[in-house]
């Protein structure tokens, strides 16, 4: 009878490690991100392929091609976590973070003597572009089914930088801090649904602190609100206005016309 009890369980064992396995967010890539597209009413024939490298989605307008990062997809171990890697790089397409990035890089190029002003430019650009880019991954997530919390989990499931680590915060802080807010605040039944894992429980930690501290400073408080509330007016905007033009964003279009014209 032991040897039967003890050949049951290694059989589960077993069972329950091919299961946990199992899950290849890589294959998922295409369903996830058709259904992420035409649950949005984005339809232009737009596919997904996964890279190595890092995705370089400049040539979107030529192709209709949306590179996903591998090394990304290694953080998402459900259908709601591979699609908060897709959504925000349809987010960056959205933005035209390629075409802004092109642009930006050519004015730095005219004025190359200051490197310190052109280094901090491009890294506040950056980062307002990740976090315009992760706002609409909220959106196209909520709106096509999917848990957008799970942006949340994949970013800070990421490598923490020492100096968050002494500051005591998750990797990715600001970024994951902001997709949080903005849950809250455009998607309330979603953010009280929560996310069932302890890396969301361990966020909710480092969240619950810095949300006692904007209400101790009114200021800072009113700042956000105004934030949340252009980055739901904008957000809703550009996912628009990129349907309208057939799958193209603002800084595509203006790219295009100063292509044109300097040649």
């Amino acid at each position: 009878m032991k040897k039967i009890l003890l050949a049951l369980l290694c059989t589960m064992a077993l069972t329950m490690q091919t299961y946990a396995a199992a899950y290849n967010s890589a294959d998922k890539v295409p369903s996830i991100g058709e259904a992420l597209l035409t649950k949005n009413g984005i339809t232009a024939g737009i596919k997904f392929e996964v890279t190595s490298k890092t995705p370089d989605n400049t040539t979107f307008l030529q192709d209709r091609t949306i590179s996903i990062s591998k090394s990304d997809l290694e953080f998402a171990k459900n259908d709601n976590e591979t699609a908060a890697v897709i959504a925000n790089e349809i987010g960056h397409i959205i933005t035209g973070n390629a075409s802004k990035q092109k642009l930006i890089s050519s004015v730095v190029e005219q004025n190359s003597s200051n490197t310190t002003a052109n280094s901090l430019v491009k890294n506040y650009t950056q980062t307002r572009s990740d976090k315009e880019a992760d706002v609409i991954a909220v959106n196209l997530m909520a709106n096509a089914g999917y848990n957008p919390l799970a942006a949340i989990v994949v970013l800070t499931r990421q490598t923490q930088t020492a100096w968050n680590a002494v500051l005591g915060k998750p990797a990715n802080a600001d970024r994951a801090m902001n997709i949080y807010d903005y849950t809250v605040y455009a998607y309330p039944a979603k953010a009280k649904a929560g996310y069932n894992c302890n890396e969301y429980k361990n966020f909710l930690t480092y969240a619950d602190s810095v949300i006692i501290q904007r209400k101790e400073n009114k200021k800072l408080q009113s700042k956000t609100e105004k934030e949340l509330a252009k980055y739901r007016k904008n957000s809703v905007s550009q996912i628009s206005k990129f349907k309208t033009r057939g799958a193209m964003s603002g800084w595509d279009a203006a790219y295009n016309i100063l292509n044109n014209n300097s040649n």
